[in-house]
């Protein structure tokens, strides 16, 4: 049995135990997927059916690339983990940590918009890497802080040279501008749907493919 249908841009092909999902030329996703759309400040958004249990359906703000490699943080992995879990001696109850993935999980890193409050250093325009631990202690001993404003992150993702560039080929991650909203007022579980929307209405149909192909 084969069954032909044309349904959210994209042909799909079914036969028993066995099926095809053919995206259209004039979608051009390989747009998405071009090595050279890869920068510090980007975001790197996880194809919709990729299986590496780290990454699957991953957002990354990504803050470095070079010809060193490339780091960045997953934005939609949060942890049941408060920073006073992790650092004693700062009192934020409100202020959960997220899993920025799997590397060094013994550091704890900042992505914020507040520079003028804990320092760091402009990645894109009003998001900052790093903070003054200092600082970060004095702001927390307010009444109140921009907890919104806020995102801790325990390890990194990394990339030895070339390895982001060989997974893009692969077609695992699409590129796509960086959105604040995304970044710091998106629930953790709504961030991949939101990026997706975020490249255009023409690549809304990714949103609502099933992780697994066979579920189609």
């Amino acid at each position: 049995m084969c069954l032909y249908s044309f349904r959210e841009h994209i042909f799909v092909f079914v036969t028993i135990n066995l099926i095809f999902i053919i995206p259209m030329d004039f979608l051009d996703l390989h747009k998405l997927t071009r090595t050279e759309l890869l920068a510090a400040g980007k975001l790197l958004i996880a194809q919709p059916f990729l299986k590496d249990t780290t990454f699957a359906r991953s957002v990354i703000f990504l803050c470095e690339h070079s010809a060193e490699g490339a780091l960045g943080f997953i934005l939609n992995h949060p942890m049941n983990v408060n920073i006073g879990d992790l650092l004693p001696d700062i009192y934020a109850p409100d202020l959960f940590v997220n899993q920025g993935g799997p590397v060094q999980l013994d550091t704890l890193h900042v992505l914020h918009r507040i520079p003028g409050d804990i320092g760091g250093t402009e990645v894109n325009k009003g998001v900052y890497w790093g903070a003054s631990f200092d600082m970060l202690q004095t702001m927390f001993t307010s009444p109140s802080y921009p907890e919104s404003d806020i995102r801790l992150f325990v390890g990194y993702a990394g990339w030895s040279p070339g390895q982001l560039e060989n997974e893009m080929e692969e077609g695992s991650w699409l590129v796509a501008d960086t959105s604040a909203d995304i970044m710091f007022d998106t629930e953790p579980e709504k961030i991949w749907q939101r990026a997706i929307y975020s490249l255009g209405k023409d690549y809304r149909y990714l949103a609502n493919m099933p992780a697994d192909p066979g579920l189609n």
